[in-house]
């Protein structure tokens, strides 16, 4: 067994030990939080030099590929990102911040390893390993004015994440039933010789409901805009986009063992998709909280994403994947500047963002410019992700889907660019200004460059994804 190939895991795990430690003793809040950012950068940079290996581990239950090496790169961004701008925690206590940064790098570890896993059981483990460091990062939260919000959070995320684990083993079952065997690469073959009995469809269909839940999809979108409004504002940024690009890599393992020519998984994936973005637009609209509004945006964006599961098809799984990765980083900025003029960690509403060019012309700098990535607008990520999964659903013949779509993104360009409306046109009144650390500021200006990259040349990672797509399929 080649233990290089498994490097990024092992560094996490390495850095998971210091953290155990560190959080043995008092006072060691800024040490957490410095190893936890070097461990991500540490893990990353790992990545980023195995990216491109190939190999099986674990009696062949875990596959490192490029397909997982692209997810492993932008989940541990997300990490390290998460950890440089999050490192003074103000709205978690100080005496359990070294726990918050463990269960940080825990659920990052299950993540990492979900994308490499090709055999159910270990899926299911590494899925459960990030779901319970998550429910134990969301509560992490001090009382405000007598309210526990965190608290009620923490039980419906814990609440959704148990009926989602059930729905997702008994669409196990039937695979396993079906199949006989928990591998993917036996899945697929004799999934497809019994594609024509309905326990078939029922299997997958009750799986993807199951993982939905990651994705904050509907009807496994519920949480989310309670779990996004309790929470830290640091978890809120990690729960984002990172476990939602580990969910689209899970996926597209499952739909490649999928009828490509089902009209009934089509329809299935169709409707779950204009109900995400329907409802998660229209009901943005009227949010005040900015973190609630970005739980029904995120809705949205799981709709958006669901539209390259539709085709079925190698282009629309490449769109899907583009567009995940890109909300990814899409969303890290905005979060960062949530972090920063949030000056106790307190919740923001859209109101406090008034003059903010003149309290912070960086902060409202990144802040718009993510707006306009969000909403769809030329030349950000956000707009050739929208334009990629258009064209593959066109290709298909999906054209009230697109048409959907762009109505869709339409509704979302009103809620975002109010939110510029608001920093620009606004007067600033007593608010305070807002002061940026140079590393905070370098990242943000970095993720910025990043998103607009990949607006204006997609084609080295578009081009990654379909060589990594094709290569699932070989």
């Amino acid at each position: 067994m080649n233990l290089i190939l498994f490097a990024p895991e092992l560094v996490l795990i390495f850095g998971i030990l210091v953290l155990f430690v560190i959080a043995l003793g008092t006072g060691r809040d800024r040490l957490a939080a410095t190893a936890a950012t070097v461990a991500g950068l540490a893990a990353l940079t790992v990545t980023v030099a195995t990216l491109g290996w190939w190999g099986d581990l674990f009696c062949h239950a875990y596959r490192i590929d490029l397909f997982a090496q692209i997810f492993k790169l932008f989940i541990l961004l997300g990490l390290t990102s998460v950890a440089l701008f999050g490192s003074r925690l103000r709205d978690i206590r100080d005496d359990i911040r070294p726990e918050y940064f463990l269960f940080l790098l825990i659920a990052s570890l299950g993540l990492v390893m979900l994308v490499s896993c090709v055999e159910l059981i270990s899926l299911l483990i590494s899925l459960e390993l990030s779901s319970f460091a998550i429910y134990l990062m969301i509560p992490l939260r001090r009382e405000r004015d007598g309210l526990r919000i965190q608290m009620e959070s923490a039980a419906k995320y814990v609440i959704f994440g148990v009926l989602a684990t059930g729905i997702m083993l008994f669409g196990m079952s039937y695979l396993f039933g079906l199949t006989g065997s928990t591998y993917f690469s036996e899945i697929a073959p004799a999934l497809i010789a019994h594609w024509t009995e309905p326990m078939a469809l029922a299997a997958i269909a009750l799986t993807l409901l199951g993982l939905f839940f990651k994705l904050a999809a509907f009807p496994m979108h519920l949480w989310a805009p309670d779990v996004y409004q309790g929470a830290a504002n640091e978890t809120t940024a990690y729960i984002t986009g990172v476990p939602k690009a580990a969910a689209v890599a899970v996926i597209i393992r499952f739909l490649l063992s999928a009828d490509s020519t089902s009209h009934e998984l089509v329809l299935f994936l169709s409707i779950i998709s204009v109900v995400s973005m329907s409802l998660g637009n229209l009901v943005a609209i009227v949010q005040k909280d900015i973190k609630r509004m970005f739980g029904y945006s995120a809705i949205a964006h799981a709709g958006y994403v669901t539209v390259g599961f539709c085709t079925l098809q190698a282009a629309g799984f490449s769109a899907s994947v583009f567009y995940a990765l890109a909300f990814l980083v899409m969303s890290l900025p905005v979060f960062l500047v949530i972090c920063q003029v949030s000056t106790d960690g307190e919740n923001l509403v859209i109101a406090d963002f008034a003059g903010l060019h003149e309290r912070s012309p960086l902060a409202a700098l990144i802040m718009g410019l993510s707006m306009f990535a969000l909403a769809g607008i030329p030349p950000f990520a956000g707009f050739i992700g929208k334009l990629l999964l258009m064209k593959v659903a066109l290709d298909r013949g999906l054209l009230t889907l697109v048409v959907l779509m762009a109505i869709n993104s339409a509704i979302g360009i009103y809620y975002y660019l109010n939110i510029v409306r608001v920093m620009y046109f606004e007067k600033a009144g007593d608010r305070k200004s807002v002061p940026f650390d140079p590393l905070i500021a370098i990242l943000g200006i970095l993720l910025m460059l990043a998103v607009t990259a990949l607006g204006i040349a997609p084609g080295y990672l578009m081009e990654s994804i379909e060589i990594a797509i094709r290569g699932l399929l070989l």
